[in-house]
């Protein structure tokens, strides 16, 4: 026969299970863990990602055309630049291009105009060299600015060897050859009569100082594609503000014999 004292032990003990069973069953079952609380849990071990890193996750469309542009810009351009150094596919061709290369340059014209309006004795030459005078001089300003503002730096391929470069000359965009190319060969076939065989060449120059810059590693071809767009715009500056004797006498007044 059992004692009371075991008795009142196991009513004791199975009212404290029920007790312990009830706490639990008035819990409720457990919250799911919510992205809010997993966000709260994890608290600064994932820091929020900056806003240009989360723009290069998702990238736009234009961004992604933009990008590939460049990419394809750069593998054309080194591929075109057969003439960079003398170990290239064409680098016999070197010294030849670096002619062409000074054809081009500003200093050789600038001399050039310069000495030409100093000697002319006629009103309608000294109009004209005055003008181209003022295209190339607006032509180095271009670019000079457009190239500070970029800062495109040359083609990884390029040998630094090119012809009196000074300041913002370090940087790509645009290609000033190809823009002093432009604006010289439309400012030639529009104020100089020549023949028509003299015509191509001039135009075949222009193409062939643009070309040359590719070939011997200077530039990359979006380059030179806008520097010959800017120097074709910049022609119509010219002529926009073309400088005579009636809209700048004191110019004409200082250039007279």
């Amino acid at each position: 026969m059992p004692s009371p004292r075991s008795s009142r032990e196991r009513r004791a003990g199975g009212s404290g299970g029920r007790l312990e069973f009830l706490s639990l069953s008035q819990r409720g079952p457990a919250a799911p863990d919510s992205p809010s609380r997993r966000k709260e849990s994890s608290g600064a071990a994932a820091a929020p990602l900056p806003e240009e890193d989360c723009m290069k996750l998702n990238p736009s469309f234009v961004g992604i055309a933009l990008s590939s542009l460049l990419a394809i810009d750069l593998w054309a351009s080194k591929r075109l630049g057969v003439c960079a150094g003398e170990g290239s596919a064409w680098g016999s061709a070197r010294p030849l291009m670096k002619v062409v290369e000074v054809s081009g340059h500003g200093i050789p014209w600038l001399l050039g105009t310069f000495y030409g309006l100093c000697q002319s004795d006629s009103s309608a030459a000294r109009e004209v060299l005055l003008n181209l005078l003022f295209a190339l001089l607006l032509d180095l300003v271009m670019v000079a600015v457009v190239k500070g503002l970029v800062k495109r730096p040359r083609p990884t391929h390029n040998k630094m060897d090119m012809f009196v470069t000074i300041s913002v000359d370090k940087y790509s965009f645009p290609s000033g050859h190809a823009t002093r190319a432009a604006l010289i060969c439309r400012f030639i076939l529009r104020h100089l009569v020549l023949a028509v065989p003299l015509r191509v060449l001039v135009v075949l120059w222009a193409l062939i100082v643009s070309i040359s810059r590719v070939m011997l590693g200077r530039h990359n071809m979006t380059d030179v594609l806008f520097g010959l767009l800017l120097g074709y715009a910049l022609y119509g500056v010219v002529e926009h503000c073309w400088l005579s004797p009636a809209t700048a006498p004191a110019l004409f007044a200082l250039w007279s014999h």
